[in-house]
Formats: C-alpha cells, sequence, structure tokens
C-alpha cells in the first residue's frame, strides 16, 4: 500500500520533487498544493517579459495541473494555500484562496517548498509609492500590463542584485526611463568590486541611472528620496532589495528555525520533525568553501534538493556535498558568471585564508573572427596548495562555459595546476587553442611558484598620485590613443635597448593592454638583473574599465588621457 505525500509549493521545488517522486514509485499518492494559480512556472525568466523577449505571461507556465495529471498522476491543486501544519495528527489545513473553503489532508510525508518573499521594508512614505514586487506571473503581468497603459513612465528599481538589475535592463530594453538605486558600493555582490565596474559602465551606457552607495529613507507620490538628499523622479518602484525565506508555516508548526533565519535542515533536508522535509529559497544549506550554513537562492540548488529528497524518502541514498554558489547574468550586450568565493566574501566573513588572484583579459575566441571580444577572469586559488577556491567571468562571449569548468573542478578539489592540463574543446568561433581557463592555469602556477610579482588595477590609482614609475609597454601609436597619466612609454620591442631608462632602485610598474606583453616585459627585465618590477593584471583595458563610472559620475580627475575598452 502507498504512501501519501503532501507538498507545499508548486514552483521548482516542489514541482521537481513531485515528478521525482512519481519516477521512483507508481504506488504513492502524491498531493501538491499552490497558493498561486500557476505551477511549475519560470521564476527566473519572469523580468524578460517586460521586454517582450517572453511575450506573453502565459509562456512563462511549464505545466498545467491537467498535465500533471494526465501525466504523472500527480494532484496538483491551484489556488490552495497551505495555512497550518499539525504535527501530531499529521495532517494539514488547506484554504481555496478563490472560495475561501478550508479543509484538511492527512500525510504520511511532508514536504515544503514554500520559496521566498520579497522584502518591502516599511519606509516613511512607501503607502504613497505605486509599489510593484516580482515574485511569480501574476505580478510581472501586472507590472507589464500597468506600464504598457502608462506610456512615458519614470520608473525606479530598488535593489541592485540579480533581479533587481534584470527587471531594470529589460525595461529599458522596452524603452522606458529607468533608475537603478542600489544602497552598497556595487550592485551584483556575486562580482568583486573590480570586476562590477564592467556593469557598472554598461548600464551607465545604456541610460540606466545607476545610482550606487545611497539609501532609500523615504518616498512621496512620484518621488524616491535618497540618504543623500537627491530626490529621484518615478511614477512606479519596483521593489527588488532582496528576498525573505517563507517561514511562517514552518514557525506556527514548531518547526526548528536556523541561525540565517532560514528552516533548518539537516544532510537529508529532513526538518526537526522527520516526517517534514524542506527545500529551495526557504532552507539553509551547507557551503562547502566557507563550511558554514547558508541561503541560497538558486534553481539549480532547489532542483538538486528537490531530487534527493525524493529518493530519500523512498530510501535512495544520496550524499549532500554541499554548494558553492554558481550563478549568471546576462547585462545588456555583457554576460557575468561567477562561482565559489570570491574577495569581498572572504573579507566579510574574516575567513583565515591565504589566497591569491589570476586577473586576465584574453580573447573569448580567435581574435580575427569577426565577434571576437575580451573576455575579463578572475580566478581565486589557495596559497600554496593552488586549491581553486572561485572565479568571475565578464565578456560578451560564453562566460558560463568558463565558470562552469572552474565549478567542476572545485566539486573535484581541483588546483591551478589541474588547469594547465584540461584538454578543452577548441574552433576558433568557440575559444582559443589555449583557453582563458588554461592561462589561468599557467598564471596561478607562476605565482605559486613566484615567478614574477603584480598588482591589481585596483591599485593603480594609488600608483599614479603616489608618483611611482609605471611603464607602458605598448607600441607608440597605442600610447598615443591614451594612457596612464605621467607613464613612460617603452615598448616591449624597445624594452632591451632601452634599459638604462629604468630605474633599479625603486618598484616599476609595467602594463600593456591586457598584461601579456607586460608580463613578458616582468620576465626579461628579471633575466636582466631587475628585481622590483611589476605586472599591473589585466592592464590598460581592465583599468579603463575600473575607473570610467566613478569618474563620470563622481566628477574626479581621471588617471588616463582616454579610455579603452577594445
Amino acid at each position: 500500500m502507498g504512501r501519501k505525500i503532501l507538498i507545499v509549493g508548486g514552483v521548482a521545488g516542489g514541482a521537481s520533487s513531485a515528478a521525482r517522486l512519481r519516477r521512483n514509485s507508481e504506488d504513492d499518492q502524491i498531493v501538491m498544493f499552490e497558493r498561486g494559480p500557476h505551477v511549475s512556472f519560470s521564476n527566473c525568466a519572469l523580468p524578460y517579459h517586460l521586454s517582450g523577449v517572453i511575450k506573453e505571461a502565459e509562456d512563462l507556465v511549464l505545466m498545467d495541473p491537467e498535465l500533471f495529471l494526465r501525466q504523472y498522476h500527480i494532484d496538483a491543486r491551484v489556488n490552495n494555500e497551505v495555512i497550518s501544519i499539525d504535527r501530531e495528527n499529521k495532517e494539514v489545513k488547506v484554504k481555496n484562496t478563490i472560495t475561501g473553503d478550508i479543509y484538511s489532508e492527512s500525510y504520511d510525508k511532508l514536504i515544503m517548498s514554500p520559496g521566498a518573499n520579497p522584502i518591502v521594508p516599511k519606509i516613511p512614505g512607501i503607502e504613497n509609492a505605486n509599489i510593484f514586487t516580482v515574485r511569480n506571473v501574476v505580478d510581472i503581468d501586472r507590472l507589464n500590463q500597468y506600464v504598457k497603459k502608462n506610456k512615458g513612465q519614470d520608473i525606479a528599481v530598488i535593489g541592485g542584485g540579480f533581479i533587481g538589475v534584470e527587471v531594470a535592463e529589460n525595461l529599458r530594453e522596452a524603452g522606458y526611463n529607468v533608475s537603478l538605486i542600489e544602497a552598497a558600493d556595487q550592485i551584483l555582490r556575486p562580482f568583486d568590486y573590480d570586476m562590477v565596474q564592467i556593469f557598472h559602465k554598461v548600464l551607465h551606457d545604456h541610460q540606466i541611472n545607476l545610482i550606487i552607495g545611497d539609501k532609500v529613507e523615504g518616498f512621496t507620490a512620484d518621488k524616491v528620496i535618497l540618504a543623500s538628499g537627491k530626490e529621484v523622479h518615478a511614477n512606479v518602484v519596483i521593489m527588488a532589495i532582496g528576498i525573505a525565506p517563507e517561514t511562517k508555516l514552518a514557525k506556527e508548526a514548531g518547526l526548528e528555525i536556523g541561525e540565517t533565519g532560514a528552516i533548518k535542515v539537516n544532510n537529508l533536508y529532513q526538518t526537526s520533525d522527520p516526517d517534514i522535509y524542506a527545500i529551495g529559497d526557504a532552507i539553509e544549506v551547507y557551503h562547502a568553501l566557507t563550511h558554514t550554513v547558508t541561503k541560497l537562492s538558486l534553481a539549480g540548488p532547489a532542483l538538486k534538493e528537490a531530487r534527493s529528497v525524493a529518493d530519500y524518502i523512498n530510501n535512495k541514498g544520496t550524499i549532500n556535498k554541499g554548494y558553492i554558489g554558481s550563478s549568471a547574468i546576462k547585462v545588456f550586450e555583457y554576460n557575468g558568471a561567477s562561482t565559489g568565493l570570491n574577495e569581498a566574501l572572504i573579507q566579510a566573513m574574516d575567513m583565515k585564508i591565504n589566497y591569491d588572484v589570476v586577473r586576465l583579459i584574453l580573447s573569448d575566441k580567435v581574435g580575427i573572427m569577426p565577434d571576437a571580444a575580451p573576455m575579463h577572469f578572475k580566478l581565486i586559488f589557495e596559497v600554496p596548495t593552488g586549491k581553486i577556491l572561485g572565479a568571475q567571468a565578464i565578456g560578451k562571449g560564453d562566460v558560463t562555459k568558463r565558470i562552469d569548468i572552474i565549478a567542476t573542478a572545485i566539486k573535484f578539489d581541483g588546483t591551478v595546476e589541474d588547469l594547465k592540463d584540461l584538454e578543452l574543446c577548441y574552433a576558433p568561433p568557440f575559444s582559443t587553442a589555449k583557453d582563458v581557463v588554461n592561462y589561468g592555469g599557467y598564471v596561478g602556477s607562476n605565482l605559486l611558484n613566484n615567478e614574477y610579482k603584480q598588482v591589481n588595477v585596483d591599485k593603480v590609482r594609488d600608483l599614479v598620485e603616489a608618483d611611482n614609475y609605471i611603464i607602458d609597454v605598448r607600441e607608440r601609436y597605442e600610447y598615443e590613443k591614451g594612457h596612464i597619466k605621467g607613464s613612460y612609454n617603452i615598448p616591449l620591442s624597445e624594452l632591451r635597448e632601452r634599459t638604462s631608462e629604468i630605474p633599479k632602485d625603486r618598484p616599476v610598474y609595467l602594463h600593456c593592454r591586457s598584461g601579456q606583453r607586460s608580463y613578458n616585459a616582468v620576465l626579461a627585465l628579471q633575466n636582466l638583473g631587475y628585481h622590483n618590477v611589476y605586472n599591473i593584471t589585466g592592464s590598460f583595458l581592465a583599468l579603463s574599465f575600473y575607473e570610467y563610472f566613478n569618474d563620470k559620475t563622481m566628477g574626479r580627475d581621471s588617471i588616463v588621457t582616454e579610455y579603452n575598452f577594445r
């Protein structure tokens, strides 16, 4: 005789666990409750309806209750909200949100996948503003219908996380005037400050009014008031400052809440009640690199958790290795991806890790291909083991391929030496023969072996202001198109003949366009007896991206005569 398994929540985690449960057994009765009108919709794709990339709101819905019943023999009940759990009698109370009727359902096992709710703080005047949030198909359809009916809208998006940036991008693509406001000093926290400046520039270039480091302190009917005193005109305000795990049901049922404020689960995703499991945005998970519990609002982990729970319930053991957090985003013509640790997280958690950084810019494919473009790549590794801790990539090409490789290497305890040895697919339209991932291994190994010294582009302004000796090893015509103020132009092609111009009694910093020629120049000088030479990682190209947005928005003096972004 089969069991009765109830599932609270019918989106990614809930729907996936239901389908896997059915694949494991034809005997069980499976009932899934979703308080909204849709099950199994693509919440990650919601912003793309605003620009028309996804034309109809209905296209966001991947499955409906009738299909669930016919294909999987799963009873998927939409507009049905589980309002309480009676653990002693093993039953739940359910409210039909259309009729208001309340009924009870018993269970043998219960899976909770309630997700998370958008955070809407009680900011003064918020009741006067035209506030929207983005959580489900109903939300995005309501927002889209409203802005379409009210053309010429000024729209403010509050919050520079993934949803906030994607909503801002798609509204701008649709032709609206958009302000994106973030209280922190940067958007998109999975990327380090030096890398995210690329996205700051991209948003600025596309006429999004990007405001960072300024907190919302109030609203009027058509304005957002910031801590700086600045006022942003907005007929529509979209709150995207973050999400909070939906724990109300769990708390009222007496289930244990973890230190992060999410539902506490063990390695089997069991709550403090062994017959109740929890998955998705509502739970805290083990981070395999920080060795702490964390909240991880990503679809991939939610689906893995769903499969694992369905297997555990059916006595199929799987190992829970924890998560490292891998994510990707498109911001207009640029793509970004990250995995594992970044420098900001290491410092914020005061992790006692000795690490070093590889910062590269290489072509994402063979340079003569018409769509070849620079790819910015940052790799973080442990010293002295060389163990890979994290990576970030931003460019116009396929960044996810590179970061997926790094994520895989991290899962297999890979090192920078391993990256050197990877045999990756190559053809001119896809990559270079030695991919940026391989180069990450080469550079990381060189740094581990103390073959040369480097500084990152975020230190260059300090070097310039302190009147340090900086050599630009690009050719003269490149130097004339734009260079670091006060730098000396000694092209790599002339370096060996002009060493008399290079001091040995003070540090010397070398750069080129991307860091490759200056690396060769550093090695040449070392072989000629120079011991205090440094390569500027990322060089002039990375420096231009790093400096541009702050120069333009802060009104500060530029340290370059002209920027170069190619």
